[in-house]
């Protein structure tokens, strides 16, 4: 028997046959992401049930010499969970799913690694408690393991930071198989409440994108949950005033979500989304409501707006303030209007922001253009100060490519995110005609997907958009600005500094003699 037979053996043994998955079709989708494809694909996706499963699992692999690739939801798209050579085992973490223990006393929830953010959000809604950060735009597919790996970013951002700044402890396995248990949960007999005891070992391992080890449970802080809501969006005519503008609101702290788009995005997310959807997510409005008139206000507001509010509308932000007090809500969203205005900024229906906060699991349809396009974001994070010059530098960027853009009619537009009171992250997203993946075909709804026009494969364009995304993270390389879901794209091991790698790379030693946790990420 060959070395890969005898380990598939083991893992059936271990797991059950269902649970080790070895057909080319569901391997070849393992292996890969909303924007590329491995070159090596995985020769087994394993799906363990339980933590000592998963223990054993990992041990079994790295003991027979292969690598591990651990994968959540499959939503990052910096190739992240590609398996990066040719002796590789994908593991699925779906089956992972519990929700442990929601304590309401020590203020926490404690979670599987393959737990999404919909999840916790379904766990908790008809309580009075939430996490500060609490999901992705693709939180139904999202799971907290890959959001702290990759550190993901939206709901709460403005206030609470990134989904790390919302973790308290983790049980980690390492390469083999072994347990680390961070913060007060290291404790003999202790458990887990309070991050922080000696060195921040929790932080080690947040952002990693599975390089240092394989997250198994998280534990995340509660807050009581908010009970007054008020929207606001503006528009704006230059990015030169809007950015500014979100940065001051981002520092006075005013704003729980604020995000903005440029003229093409928002194109495009008009074009992809339908009035009747729209109109059916007034149901979500409806239930949101702080109070039944308040409902009926809103639900009345935006089926009147419809969509014709945003067609004159150059770049715009949208925010959400939030309060215990209707009185501070409401001051804070003054406030984010006063500085708006005195931009330059107009104000315009609230539309986007409040059915977003009312619906924000929706399915992921619009991780395909409005005609079915392929599309690819790439980001940087920059403190305040030098966000609008970062913005300027990408433009220059992209003039310089303006005959091949135009040549292959590759969309590009711009997301905007302001993160807690010191950060603003830009994510040009590019849109292109190409044939979708498997990913995107599992992804998409059925419905949506049949009524999309399609394109014919063209990797002519998908290498030019490829080549525009390294100059990208050259350049944010330039500009010193960070990245979040590093994954195998971003420049980690080649941009940080001499000590600081040689840091990360003996808690890599220590976690991972042999390098088979995922190895790449990083870049290491």
């Amino acid at each position: 028997m060959s070395d890969l037979s005898i380990l598939l053996e083991e893992l059936t043994n271990l797991l059950g046959d269902q649970y080790v998955i070895t057909e080319e079709k569901e391997c070849k989708f393992y292996s890969q992401d909303v924007f590329m494809e491995a070159e090596n694909t995985t020769k087994a996706v394993i799906q363990p049930g339980n933590i000592t499963e998963l223990s054993k699992a990992v041990a079994a692999v790295t003991n027979a010499g292969y690598a591990i690739f651990p994968r959540g939801g499959g939503m990052s798209y910096t190739g992240g969970y590609l398996p990066s050579q040719e002796k590789a085992i994908s593991l699925d973490t779906s089956r992972l799913n519990q929700i442990v223990e929601i304590n309401h006393e020590d203020m926490y929830i404690t979670v599987e690694c393959g737990c999404t953010w919909a999840q916790i959000h379904d766990a908790l809604k008809q309580s009075d408690v939430r996490t500060p950060f609490w999901g992705t735009l693709s939180g139904l597919k999202a799971t907290v393991g890959g959001g702290v790996s990759q550190n993901s970013l939206f709901f709460g951002t403005g206030l609470y930071g990134s989904a790390v700044e919302s973790v308290i402890g983790l049980e980690v396995i390492t390469a083999k198989g072994e347990m680390i248990r961070t913060g007060s949960a290291s404790v003999k007999g202790g458990n887990v409440f309070f991050r922080h005891y000696g060195p921040d070992l929790t932080g080690i391992f947040l952002g990693d994108t599975g390089a240092l080890g394989i997250k198994a449970k998280i534990t995340l802080k509660l807050m009581k949950r908010p009970k007054y809501h008020e929207f606001g969006s503006f528009s704006f005519d230059r990015y030169e005033d809007m950015l500014p503008a979100m940065s001051e609101i981002s520092r006075k702290g005013l704003a729980s979500e604020c995000f903005g788009f440029d003229p093409y995005l928002q194109e495009q997310r008009m074009k992809r989304e339908s009035i009747a959807k729209d109109i059916k997510s007034l149901t979500g409005v409806l239930s949101a409501a702080d109070n039944f008139l308040d409902a009926v206000k809103k639900g009345t507001k935006l089926a009147v707006a419809g969509r014709g509010y945003m067609k004159d509308v150059l770049y715009s932000f949208h925010a959400t303030s939030e309060n215990n007090s209707k009185e501070v809500a409401k001051s804070d969203m003054d406030e984010i209007r006063k500085i708006a205005i005195e931009a330059g900024g107009k104000e315009i229906e609230n539309s986007i922001p409040t059915l977003i906060n009312a619906n924000p699991f929706l399915p992921l349809n619009n991780m395909v253009g409005p005609d079915g396009e392929r599309w690819a974001p790439v980001h940087g994070l920059s403190p305040h100060s030098r966000v609008v010059k970062l913005h300027d530098a990408i433009r220059d960027l992209f003039a310089e490519n303006i005959e091949k853009i135009e040549e292959y009619k590759v969309g590009v537009g711009y997301m905007y995110v302001t993160v807690g009171a010191s950060a603003s992250l830009i994510e040009p997203v590019f849109f292109w005609h190409d044939a979708l993946k498997e990913l995107h075909k599992d992804t998409v709804e059925k419905k949506h997907l049949n009524s999309l026009k399609g394109f014919d494969e063209n990797l002519e364009i998908r290498d030019f958009v490829s080549s525009l995304r390294k100059k990208l993270i050259l350049l944010f390389k330039e500009h010193a600005v960070v990245h979040l879901q590093i994954g195998k794209s971003y420049q980690y091991s080649e941009g940080i500094e001499g000590n600081s790698l040689n840091l990360v790379k003996s808690i890599k030693q220590y976690t991972d003699p042999n390098n088979l946790i995922n190895p790449g990420s990083l870049g290491l």
